[in-house]
Parts: C-alpha cells; structure tokens; sequence
C-alpha cells in the first residue's frame, strides 16, 4: 500500500448526502457532499472533498483542526468575535480548534478538507 494519497477533486463514486443540523441551519436551504477518501491514525485524520449548496450555518469546530482548500465556488466566513473572510477557488486557510463562527456559502462551494480530530 503506497503512503503517497492524490486528492481526487472530481471522484466519480457516489458521496455521503447530508443537510445541516437544524440547530445550526441560519438561513437558506444548503445541503451537503462528501467524498470521504482517506482516514488515518485511528479514524483521527480524515480527507476527501466537500461541497455546499448556497446557504447559512453555525460553524462550531469543537477540538476538530480543519484545512480546507477551495477548489470552487466563494464562501463567506464570520467569526464570532472577529472579522468576515471572503475565499474563492484558489484559497485555502485552517479553522483552529475553539473556533465559532457562521460559514454563508454564497455560490456552491467544493473543498479539499483535512481534519484532525483530537
């Protein structure tokens, strides 16, 4: 088994469908993909692609470390206590442990994602 993993930003196999927990559900109607594609250390460290359909949602981290990398789409991103970021394709950042904020997809957004669960 190779320790070398490529990304696959356009997977063919059928994705995990999901809607957000209506507790954090602000606005809109997003629905949601996953395209699970490795998961290490124990189920710790998980990658794959995500896509959102336009909408609002609490974005709640908890003890999760998450790097996304936005392959397409524009996000806005509020944190509670902070500022508004804007990320389109091309952009990539991390949401650190403790972090709270509102995650308002504006156009449909796909991500390489990589989150370490603590």
């Amino acid at each position: 088994m190779s320790l070398l993993l490529t990304i696959d930003t356009e997977p063919n196999f059928t994705p995990k469908q999901s809607l957000p927990d209506a507790e954090r559900l602000i606005s809109g109607s997003p629905a949601y993909k996953t395209w699970a594609q490795d998961a290490s250390k124990g189920e710790k460290v998980l990658t794959g692609i995500w896509e959102a359909t336009p909408g609002e949602h609490h974005s709640i981290k908890g003890t999760v470390y998450e790097f996304c990398h936005i392959l397409s789409g524009v996000v806005e991103i509020d944190e509670k206590g902070g500022g508004t970021k804007t990320y389109r394709a091309g952009d990539s950042f991390v949401m650190k442990p403790g972090f709270v904020g509102v995650w308002r997809t504006i156009e449909t957004v796909r991500k390489i994602y990589v989150c370490v669960y603590d």
